[in-house]
Parts: C-alpha cells; structure tokens; sequence
C-alpha cells in the first residue's frame, strides 16, 4: 500500500524545505492533481482553495496553474507514454501520487519543453520522495529516465499548436 501523507487545504507546504518558487508550484500543482484525479473534485474549486491557503506569490501561482491545466488538457498522451514506459503497471494501479509526479514531468520536459529534462526528473524525485512510498523515486526515475532516452517520443509529444499524440 502507498503512504501518502494526509494534507488539509490549510496545511503549509512551506514547512517542507523548497529550493525555488518553480518547486514550491510543483507542489501545490501535485496536490491540485491528486486531489482531483482521486476525488474528481472541480479543479477551479479545488486550485483556488490550495493556492488560498498556502498563498504563495502570483508567480508561484501562475506557474502552478500553468502545470495543473497543461497536465490535465494533455493527461491522455501522459497515460499513454506512461503505459509504454511502464508496461508492468496497468496506469489504474501505479499510485495516484506517482502518476502524477510522472504527467507533471512528462508536460514540463517533453509536452513543453520549457524545463530541461535533469532538472525535470530531479524534481519528479524530490516530490516522490516527499509524497511518494519507498519505491515512488526509483520508480519515478526509471520512468522519466528511459523516456529521456527516447527522443523519438519527446519529438512526438512536443507538437507546438498541434494535437499531441
């Protein structure tokens, strides 16, 4: 079974140490989709109530609500990148957490292109490692690290202004 530590709209994910304001709207994007992909909550309700609470700058904010709407408009092509990556793991039984560390770093390095893959995978870690259970940040690595490898995928998933997959 997967630990994932319980969170309340008013806890403060400023408790947890962040290197930049980009990882601190990593993590508010996180809970805004596991919230939503476990609950089926309103997004709009369930983004407004997290970045209330934690209040975080309008930079943080935006970047956030860029993570959350990309995921979600792209979560098809995630899933299927996902199940080719992870073939051992019907994408109904990878953690909810886990699948959404990985969609998240999936949009970031290989939908948008706008984080470098490193960077993008490290942070996936970083998360998987907060939230994730003992085996999210290999798992997560393996994941995003063999994908990384594959730029034939990447060159498919980046399609400016086009359908992705």
């Amino acid at each position: 079974m997967t630990y994932v530590p319980e969170l309340e709209p008013d806890d403060r994910i400023e408790a947890i140490p962040v290197t930049d304001e980009r990882s601190l709207a990593r993590r508010i994007a996180l809970q805004v989709l596991y919230e939503v992909d476990s609950a089926h909550h309103d997004v709009n309700e369930v983004l407004t109530m997290h970045l209330q609470a934690s209040q975080p700058s309008k930079k943080v904010a935006r970047y956030a609500q860029f993570l959350v709407t990309g995921v979600l408009k792209h979560a098809a092509a995630q899933d299927d990148v996902i199940r080719q990556f992870a073939p051992e793991w019907p994408l109904d039984q990878i953690a909810i957490i886990d699948r959404n560390i990985l969609r998240m770093a999936i949009f970031e390095f290989a939908i948008e292109r706008r984080t470098p893959v490193g960077v993008a995978i490290d942070e996936a870690v970083n998360l998987a490692k907060i939230f994730g259970s003992d085996g999210s940040p290999s798992f997560v690595n393996g994941v995003l690290g063999t994908l990384a490898d594959d730029e034939t995928i990447i060159q498919q998933l980046h399609k400016p202004d086009e359908e992705v997959l």
